[in-house]
């Protein structure tokens, strides 16, 4: 883990850095070890960020370490691709794990003779019961459940089977192992739960190996212990499981006892984190792929252009708290802008471009002209642009009628082009179905560099290229994937947003841009912020839009504040 990803992280103090300070302190640890457990069955999103970022941070600031254990325990559902984007995401965000590298499926030996044990002392019993059974027979929240007929089985009898189950001699479903706790526990989870299911299917480190695998419940504590994790940091929605959690441990003999702290989830509005749902995204089409720009995997935040700087920003800015909450999306949005903000080189770009002829600039002429690479950062130079006679600007920088207030260009009102001239437009060239297709101008001689000796004033500054040497591209500009703040997961489809993403194929660009290396941020001045996609090539550019200027965080931010002063 870099320097700069632990710093950045290091959010001050929070109920889980008290913790482990408490237990530093108490000598009850002399070293802390956490662990980042993902499954390899999709892309790690935005939420899981939040998760990786505390893990890794909190073990770094205390002198520890931190483990990437990946929770292979289902190997119908996981691919080597996933667990190549997870470590992929993980470098991305600035952490790392060393020698540290684990998977679940390590232990599966360990594990299956700590469910022998269990079986032997009387905890642990084969259940012949379906699926579809052990669900209706296990209660609800005020009705208790009922015990399996399978539940006094002898120790014996529990033994041959739940070997003979290893060895291959049963079906799918047709029995499992389950812990023999407390039907009538007022935690469902401690209702005699599953440890171990039937599953014909090649694991992807273990092979065939295995036909019995154990649930996640099983796997997770006796994880944790055999590497001897000392903070189990989890989301809240393990907080139920935290009891089965201890039970395990209290009766098997691990080497060690971790500790399992829950902490909030992270929950963005306009933005769904469902393993399920992203999985339906791609698999149904809605998106191209895992790290489609519109997507919330580390993955697609960073086609999109997002720098990991960003997402960490983002974290240490929400905090760890005990509640879940719902993030406003524009949160995040200004934690990328005062990140790319600093770090973005300027450039300017024509996204809807509109012909400019400037009919007292003599043909065939052309000049250069200085502009700032980045105005807040000196050591950042300059680059020369080309003026010349002919020019895009932005349609949307030209009304023929305007309304009051609308200060950019129209017929025979002058504007400053961005460090270059003076220009006044003089006539309107339309098609013959009247859609404007060029501006007539005449610029002021005096005026270069965007400044008139005599001190005039004008009210508008446009962005412009030069026609000449100007570069074609497609721009993707990305909005939020789904329009409602808060998407019904059950019904996803139906929440997506159809402006999701515009595509422009005929914008012009400086010809900086044509160099820009893949995933370098930059600024389309007056537009936003930009980067190369992995599909542009040398005769076909594509860049995606990351963020836009307009800064509503900020906004809200300041009204919130100013509610809590009054």
């Amino acid at each position: 883990m870099t320097e700069t990803a632990v710093a950045e992280t290091n959010t001050g103090r929070d109920f889980v850095r008290d913790i482990i300070a408490a237990d530093l302190a108490a000598k009850r640890h002399t070293n802390v070890v956490t662990r980042f457990p993902p499954e390899p069955n999709g892309y790690l999103h935005i939420g899981h960020a939040k998760s990786i970022c505390l893990n890794f941070g909190v073990a770094q600031e205390f002198g520890g370490r931190c483990h990437l254990r990946f929770d292979d325990t289902n190997p119908t559902k996981e691919e080597q691709e996933y667990i190549d984007a997870i470590e992929r995401d993980v470098r991305w965000l600035g952490f790392d794990w060393g020698s540290h590298l684990y998977h679940a499926s390590d232990y599966f030996e360990q594990l299956y003779k700590w469910a022998e044990y269990l079986i032997q002392s009387g905890n642990a019993y084969v259940d012949d019961q379906s699926q579809e059974a052990i669900r209706a027979n296990r209660g609800t929240l005020t009705e208790p459940g009922r015990n399996s007929p399978w539940r006094e089985r002898s120790m014996e009898e529990n033994l041959e089977l739940f070997r003979r189950m290893r060895a291959g001699e049963f079906p799918n479903g047709a029995r499992v192992l389950r812990a023999k706790i407390d039907m009538a526990s007022g935690n469902i989870n401690l209702r005699d739960p599953v440890l171990y299911r039937i599953l014909h299917a090649s694991h992807p480190r273990t092979g065939t190996a295995w036909c019995i695998y154990p649930s996640y419940d099983f796997a997770h504590g006796q994880s944790d212990a055999i590497e001897h994790v000392t903070h189990s940091l989890c989301t809240l929605e393990f907080e139920d499981h935290r009891p089965l959690y201890d039970w395990l441990l209290e009766h098997l003999p691990v080497p060690s006892r971790p500790r399992q702290y829950e902490f909030a989830r992270l929950n963005l509005g306009h933005t769904v984190l469902s393993k399920r749902v992203l999985t339906e995204l791609v698999r149904g089409g809605y998106v191209r792929s895992w790290d489609d720009p519109r997507m919330p995997t580390l993955a697609g935040l960073r086609r999109r252009g997002v720098p990991p700087e960003a997402v960490r920003d983002f974290v240490k800015r929400i905090g760890v708290a005990k509640a879940n909450s719902v993030v406003d999306v524009a949160m995040f949005d200004f934690s990328v802008r005062e990140v790319l903000n600093k770090m973005a080189w300027r450039r300017m770009a024509v996204l809807r471009p509109l012909k400019v002829v400037i009919e007292n600039y003599p043909e065939g002429q052309f000049e250069e002209i200085d502009a700032v690479n980045h105005p807040d950062n000196p050591t950042a130079g300059t680059r020369r642009l080309r003026f010349g006679r002919e020019l895009f600007v932005e349609r949307d920088d030209f009304m023929e009628n305007p309304p009051r207030k609308f200060y950019r260009l129209s017929p025979g009102r002058e504007v400053r082009l961005r460090y270059a001239y003076f220009i006044t437009c003089r006539e309107v060239v339309k098609t013959p179905a009247g859609e404007v297709v060029e501006l007539r101008c005449t610029y002021d001689p005096q005026t270069r560099g965007g400044n008139a000796p005599n001190g005039r004033k004008v009210q508008a500054t446009l962005h412009w290229v030069s026609a000449a040497d100007s570069i074609t591209a497609e721009v993707r500009l990305y909005n939020q994937l789904f329009a409602r703040p808060d998407p019904d997961v059950a019904n996803f489809a139906a929440d997506l947003n159809p402006d999701s993403v515009e595509v422009l194929t005929d914008c012009k660009l400086e010809p900086a841009l044509a160099a820009t290396a893949s995933g370098e941020p930059v600024q389309f001045e007056r537009q936003g912020y930009f980067c190369p996609d992995p599909d542009s090539t040398p005769n076909h550019i594509v860049f995606n839009r990351t963020v836009g200027l307009r800064d509503t965080w900020a906004k809200v931010s300041a009204v919130s504040s100013a509610q809590r002063g009054a």
